[in-house]
């Protein structure tokens, strides 16, 4: 799509590790359930599916943060699961126990019937939202797409929801290793195929989200997980210098695999609030943008609690890059809860870039 000079560019700028006027901030889950606006559009929509998969109301709902606070980035309202459900598996949401599938993926005969969806035809209505809010953003900030990992897609095709313990998922790996790894290898060809459209169609960053990687053991995640997330990080076409389009790879329970991820390719790591910011710089060695890692639920605490906790974070961050603050994307370490506080996330933007100006 033809490009309108960016307003705001900073998020670009820092994961390209470029100086920037102060730290850039945007918020995994802004939007969302917190907002009474969301609320009222989920309402009008009828159902959270039918949300996402209303492109004009995706793209109001992608918005209504960005009217209440600064925020430096906008992303995709979406869902992970569309892929799995373009894949046939019949998505659907049980009132309080989260997404579920029809027909999930439980045998090596089951794998064997998937195949990468059409971008066009199942999953137009993504890109046509992409489309639609990158035009209404005009310039104001750059827009994110997004995908689940191949692993934690999996855990949900597998499992046909959330799970506890992800029982089923981690026995077929133990047991039909190769099954597993071809579902992983065409869920892997489908993410890349997903986000390559979603760049195509006007997304000018993207992130990887691997909720579930933290659940293997080091040998297993080695071997379920960071190999398909090394497949995306080189395989998915992103441009060159400054038209590069980022790649961000977050991961909950991520922090003992820091050095493989900075390894990987990718333009920036996400962490979550189990590791200090000061230790991600040292350890990434200015390979990779960093991008966290707050712990969500401090948007509970007082708003002197939170101005402490951003000014912490990001000191730390500080002293682990060598006195810079370059490098560095403000985040939360996980996604926002339903009954959190909008005023507290406002208090949360604003120490951002008043701690944090140049």
């Amino acid at each position: 799509m033809s490009a309108t000079p960016l307003k705001n560019d900073r998020f670009l700028r820092a994961l390209r590790r470029e100086p920037v006027d102060r730290t850039p901030v945007w918020l995994m889950r802004q939007a969302g359930r917190y907002l009474p606006e969301y609320r009222a559009t989920r309402a009008e929509a009828g159902s959270f599916l039918a949300l996402a998969k209303n492109p004009e109301l995706a793209c109001e709902v992608t918005l209504q943060p960005l009217r209440r606070y600064p925020l430096d980035a906008a992303i995709l309202f979406s869902d992970i699961l569309t892929v799995p459900d373009a894949m046939g598996l019949g998505l659907y949401f049980a009132e309080g126990e989260g997404p579920k599938f029809t027909h999930p993926v439980r045998t090596p005969a089951d794998i064997a019937r998937l195949a990468v969806p059409d971008m066009d035809g199942e999953l137009r209505y993504v890109m046509d939202a992409v489309r639609t809010i990158r035009a209404a953003l005009d310039g104001s900030v750059p827009l994110i797409g997004f995908s689940g990992s191949p692993w934690t897609l999996a855990c949900y095709m597998v499992e046909g929801g959330g799970s506890k313990d992800f029982a089923r998922v981690k026995s077929l790996a133990l047991n039909h290793p190769e099954a597993m790894h071809k579902l992983l290898s065409v869920t892997t060809d489908a993410v890349i195929a997903y986000l390559s459209a979603q760049r195509a169609a006007g997304a000018q960053a993207l992130q990887v989200f691997d909720t579930w990687g933290g659940v293997l053991s080091p040998r297993m995640y080695r071997e379920f997980s960071l190999r398909y997330l090394q497949r995306i990080a080189s395989e998915l076409e992103r441009g060159e210098g400054c038209e590069r389009t980022p790649l961000i790879l977050f991961g909950k329970g991520n922090a003992a695999y820091l050095e493989d991820l900075a390894a990987t390719g990718a333009e920036g790591v996400g962490a979550d609030w189990l590791v200090d910011l000061g230790e991600a710089a040292r350890r990434t060695g200015g390979k990779v943008a960093v991008q966290g890692n707050l712990d969500p639920v401090t948007l509970y605490a007082t708003p002197d609690a939170i101005r402490s906790e951003v000014g912490r974070a990001l000191d730390s961050w500080r002293d682990g890059n060598g006195g810079s603050r370059e490098g560095h994307v403000f985040n939360l370490g996980h996604g926002m809860s339903p009954d959190m506080d909008p005023d507290h996330v406002g208090v949360l933007v604003e120490a951002v870039h008043t701690l944090s100006a140049r």
